[in-house]
């Protein structure tokens, strides 16, 4: 049995965010929730009266450190922090502007990271902490229709293992999370959708956003699992780099995996054709 930790859980009033609280309240854990609205802190609040609702927009970097300086006051030093707030964006990358990719970046990473950084310092100080990156397997593996969607995710795959190499020394644990489909309002309300306007991509495109959206809702991954499976690996001693989680995770970056080694076997040769 774990025993009762601080949370600081960001985007904390729907998806996996509001079932990772829920989960660590019902565990008896404290938790702090970041939301970016006065309404989104009332529904968190009748959601979970217990949990500390606090406003905080991941991409006003220059607050972030007051945010988390003000509730560890407040609340007592963080043990665990959830980096969960995030988007997705969808749209065939022709179309879809330079803009849309800089908020995309600016929310899953920029902002990610810009928490997390607020974190850094008190964690080492203090020889304990585990700090865990909301990624998904689409930080592992790609799909036509989400380029901005799996680099930014790519990104903080990335950043989030070295974090975890540099904070390793000082007992500070750092897992990305990889889900695969669950039925969050990722692919519904939440997802930014770029309009089409080149016809060449119908045939490619158009099957793959009307089966996102008809399947919205229903995907297979259940996100009360899903926290279940945050607090136990919070509760690890050894956590691993990253945590897949959902079969089709599991299989789609598998297949993955294996394609990689037959790619570098097939080309082996021309790859080390320019040593010496």
């Amino acid at each position: 049995m774990m025993s009762a930790k601080t949370f600081f859980i960001t985007g904390a009033n729907s998806g996996f965010g509001l079932a990772i609280a829920s989960a660590a309240v019902r565990a008896g854990h404290q938790v702090i929730g970041t939301v970016r609205s006065a309404s989104s802190r009332d529904a968190l609040r009748t959601a979970l009266p217990s949990a500390h609702a606090v406003l905080c927009d991941v991409t006003e970097f220059e607050r972030i450190d007051d945010v988390v300086r003000e509730a560890e006051e407040k609340y007592g030093p963080v043990d665990v922090l959830i980096n969960n707030a995030g988007y997705g964006h969808e749209g065939v990358l022709e179309e879809s502007s330079v803009e849309e990719m800089r908020r995309q970046f600016e929310v899953n990473v920029f902002g990610a990271v810009a928490v997390a950084k607020a974190f850094l310092s008190g964690f080492r100080q203090r020889r304990r902490g585990f700090i865990v990156n909301v990624t998904s397997m689409g930080g592992l593996i790609t799909m036509p229709g989400i380029a901005y969607y799996c680099g930014s995710k790519f990104a903080l795959q990335g950043i989030s293992q070295v974090m975890r190499a540099e904070m390793a020394p000082f007992g500070v644990h750092v897992t990305a999370l990889c889900p695969g489909s669950f039925r969050t309002d990722w692919a519904g309300r939440s997802m930014v959708r770029t309009a089409r306007s080149i016809s060449d991509y119908d045939a490619l495109f158009d099957p793959i956003r009307a089966s996102r959206q008809s399947k919205s809702g229903s995907q297979i991954g259940n996100p009360d699992k899903l926290a279940d499976a945050v607090l136990a690996l919070v509760a690890s001693d050894n956590p691993p780099p990253q945590l897949l989680l959902g079969s089709d995770a599991l299989t789609l970056v598998s297949d993955r995996i294996a394609s990689l080694q037959q790619e570098i076997d097939a080309w082996q040769s021309l790859t080390i054709s320019t040593d010496g």
